[in-house]
């Protein structure tokens, strides 16, 4: 049965504290994103920053050696973006999301007349499994076939026909290089799982972002069509109502802290799943601050204060022989003295744990109103 009303300030307490953001968790990189469901990876840096915000003994060095003893890897997953999966999610999520690649195809199914998808595939997996290639080799390489074809859309065809995972150095902490792919099989020496249907996904979900709506779990999936699974699994949850009148899931044992809950500043990555992963963000970005983190296509790094979205900020870093490295924050409205304390005690320990050369100046920019 329904109960009571949640408040999107309730909900965003819950959120934090599942996302690892309320206390900072001594856990493993691995084990970390494996309890996230994967960490936005559309850049290098990103995973590095979302671990810093959340891990009490994070190390670059850890992930980028996770990354190379391939427990990690990098491959296009939820809403057809880059994320960092463990490789139990590489190989069960990406099948799963397939519905997203679909759509992507058929966008840009202009430029693939003619070109039979079966045929792509298979020599997509022949090229990327003789040796891991860049974007341009294999596009040059499916050119060949099908010269009069929109070298774009080959690209686009053959990461959306195939799970097509970055290998290393591409992530790596300041020493990534250029993107070259493989298959996930390839890089994982496993074999191609069966679809999964979404209800465990759902539940994993729910412990990562909930309470959360069927249209939440959509819109972090990127696919569509699950409320009949959301139904079957309703003997095993419970549900809420948001202050619009919405029903959401949770998990019964889930932790929902009270709203006035302390939290405590954060910088976020540019592409933190925290402001990405919900139909409805108003548990996170207060509405008059919607669509602040992003400018047509670019993203910013972002902090919070009080649980909300709050500001912006950037990293400077010095070079050999200049001075140190300046951490700059601009809030989008006014701070309390003891909230810009806690947001320069948390920047200087951001910067630390991203090994900034030092000395770092934290300071603030000019208010975003």
């Amino acid at each position: 049965m329904t109960t009571k009303p949640m408040t999107a300030r309730a909900l965003g307490r819950a959120t934090l504290e599942r996302q690892l953001l309320l206390e900072r968790r001594l856990l493993s990189a691995e084990d970390a994103i494996d309890r996230l469901v994967g960490l936005q990876a559309q850049e290098v840096r990103p995973p590095y920053l979302a671990l810093a915000a959340r891990l009490a003994d994070f190390t670059p060095a850890a992930l980028s050696t996770a990354l190379e003893e391939r427990r990690v890897a990098r491959l296009v997953t939820m809403r057809s973006t880059i994320h960092m999966h463990t490789v139990d999610d590489c190989m069960t999520l990406r099948p799963l999301v397939q519905p997203a690649r679909d759509r992507e195809l058929r966008m840009f199914r202009k430029g693939l007349v003619g070109v039979d998808l079966d045929r792509l595939t298979e020599l997509t997996r022949r090229y990327v499994e003789e040796e891991p290639r860049t974007p341009k080799e294999i596009r040059e390489l499916l050119l060949g076939h099908w010269p009069d074809a929109d070298p774009q859309a080959l690209t686009i065809a053959a990461r959306g026909c195939l799970p097509l995972v970055q290998v290393t150095p591409r992530g790596l902490w300041r020493r990534s290089g250029g993107v070259r792919l493989t298959t996930a099989e390839q890089w994982f020496g496993r074999t191609t799982e069966p679809t999964p249907a979404p209800d465990d996904t759902i539940l994993r979900y729910l412990g990562a972002f909930g309470p959360a709506s069927v249209k939440d779990f959509q819109q972090w999936a990127g696919i569509t069509r699950t409320k009949e699974a959301f139904e079957r699994l309703r003997p095993r949850l419970v549900t809420f109502r948001d202050e619009h009148g919405v029903e959401l899931f949770d998990l019964p044992d889930a932790p929902r802290p009270d709203e006035d809950t302390p939290a405590p500043p954060r910088l976020l990555a540019e592409f933190d799943n925290l402001l990405l992963s919900h139909a409805d963000r108003t548990r996170v970005i207060h509405e008059v601050d919607r669509g602040r983190n992003w400018q047509v296509n670019t993203a910013y790094l972002t902090f919070l204060v009080d649980g909300f979205l709050a500001g912006l900020w950037t990293l400077k870093e010095g070079k050999e022989g200049a001075p140190g490295s300046v951490l700059t924050l601009e809030p989008f409205r006014k701070l309390t003295r003891t909230q810009r304390d806690e947001l320069v005690a948390e920047a200087e320990r951001t910067a630390a744990v991203l090994e900034a050369p030092g000395p770092v100046t934290v300071d603030f920019g000019t208010v975003r109103t």
